[in-house]
C-alpha cells in the first residue's frame, strides 16, 4: 500500500466507469454490473489490507522499501483538472511546506484503478477532493469521494482525513456539492482564512501517527507474503 515514485501519465487516469472497466456499451452491458464488480474488487483489496492491520502489534520496524513514500496528501481530481491539481500541489508544498504530496494522475501506470485508489488513500495522511465543476461530471470521481469517505469512517486513524477543497479556478458551488461532503468543512482557497485553515488541518503530529500505522501495516503484509 505504499506508493512508488512515478511520473504523470500521458493519458488521463480519472476515467468514467465505461472507460475504466473497458466495457463495450454497444453490446448492452449493464453498467450496474460493472459497478458491482468494481466494488467487489475494492472490498477484496480493503479486506486483505485490514487483515494485515489486525495483526499489527507494537512492532514499529522500518523495513520499508526506499522507493515507497508515505505522502502527506493526495489530490483526487477530474480528468480535466490535472493542471489545477498540479497548481494546488505546488501551492501546498512550496507555499506551506506540506510535502511530499501527490496527485492521482501521478500514480503508477499499468495498474488497476482500484488498486491505485486504495494505495493513494492509504499511502497518504490526507485525501484532498478537488471540488470543481468537472469533478461531479465523472462517475469515477464520484466513486472516489464515496470510497474515501467510507475509508475515513471505518478506520479510526483515518478519521477527518478527507478534505474537500474548492480551488480558485472553476470551483463547484456549495449548493451543488453532494450532501455527504456538505457535512465536512471544505478548504476555500479564495477565503481570507485559507492559510489558517491549512495550518490547522495539516498537523505534523497527525502525519507521524498515520505514518507509523502505515509502516506497521506494510511490515505485516510483507511477512504474510513471505510465508
Amino acid at each position: 500500500m505504499g506508493i512508488g515514485k512515478s511520473k504523470i501519465h500521458t493519458f488521463p487516469l480519472c476515467l468514467s466507469w465505461r472507460k475504466s472497466c473497458n466495457i463495450d456499451t454497444s453490446q448492452g452491458y449493464d453498467e450496474s454490473e460493472a459497478k458491482k464488480s468494481e466494488e467487489a474488487s475494492l472490498y477484496n483489496i480493503v479486506e486483505t489490507r485490514d487483515r494485515a492491520e489486525a495483526e499489527v502489534g507494537g512492532d514499529t520496524g522500518e523495513e520499508i522499501s526506499e522507493e515507497e513514500v508515505f505522502f502527506k496528501f493526495v489530490i483526487l481530481h477530474a480528468e480535466d483538472d490535472i493542471d489545477e491539481a498540479l497548481r494546488v500541489q505546488d501551492l501546498l508544498q512550496n507555499d506551506f511546506g506540506i510535502k511530499p504530496g501527490i496527485i492521482f494522475a501521478e500514480m503508477p501506470c499499468g495498474r488497476q484503478h482500484l488498486q491505485n485508489l486504495d494505495d493513494a488513500v492509504n499511502g497518504s495522511a490526507w485525501t484532498i477532493l478537488l471540488l470543481t465543476e468537472n469533478f461531479l461530471r465523472d462517475t469515477w470521481c464520484n466513486f472516489q469521494f464515496y470510497t474515501s469517505l467510507m475509508n475515513s469512517v471505518n478506520r479510526q486513524h483515518k478519521y477527518n482525513s478527507v478534505i474537500p477543497m474548492r480551488p480558485l479556478n472553476n470551483p463547484l458551488p456549495r449548493e451543488r456539492t453532494p450532501f455527504a461532503l456538505q457535512t465536512i468543512n471544505a478548504l476555500e482557497e479564495e477565503s481570507l482564512g485559507f492559510s489558517t485553515q491549512v495550518e490547522r488541518i495539516f498537523q505534523e503530529s497527525v502525519y507521524k501517527s498515520q505514518q507509523t500505522v502505515w509502516k506497521q501495516t506494510r511490515k505485516t503484509a510483507q511477512r504474510q507474503f513471505m510465508r
